[in-house]
């Protein structure tokens, strides 16, 4: 079973996390079951930036990045060559090290 390592943030997890994922299961979702609450304003359909991660280890077992994405992705805060929207980012068996961002473009948090 593959582990999303989560490096320590500020807000949303200070210590760090590794956590159990399934293969088919999308970063945010492994993130938002472990209490890990990173923004989602769009609620997973690939319309905005606020889950973007850096995908620091394990980045080329994602899938490809798809149009909609790489589109979505030019608006990110911070944008870098490990980005990717933790919404489309589909675990597949390797491990991952994912770091969240300090800032998003979101102004306000939404409470989901």
């Amino acid at each position: 079973m593959p582990k999303i390592i989560f490096l320590p943030h500020a807000e949303l997890c200070p210590d760090g996390a590794a956590i159990d994922a399934e293969n088919g299961e999308t970063v945010l979702d492994v993130a938002l079951r472990s209490g890990i609450g990173i923004e989602h304003a769009c609620e997973k359909v690939c319309a905005c930036t606020t889950c973007h991660v850096y995908v620091r280890e394990g980045y080329n077992s994602l899938p490809e990045i798809e149009e909609n994405e790489d589109d979505m992705l030019d608006k990110a805060w911070g944008l870098d060559p490990d980005s990717r929207l933790s919404c489309q980012s589909i675990v597949s068996g390797t491990d991952l090290v994912v770091e969240i961002p300090k800032y998003s473009i979101n102004h306000a948090k939404e409470n989901h």
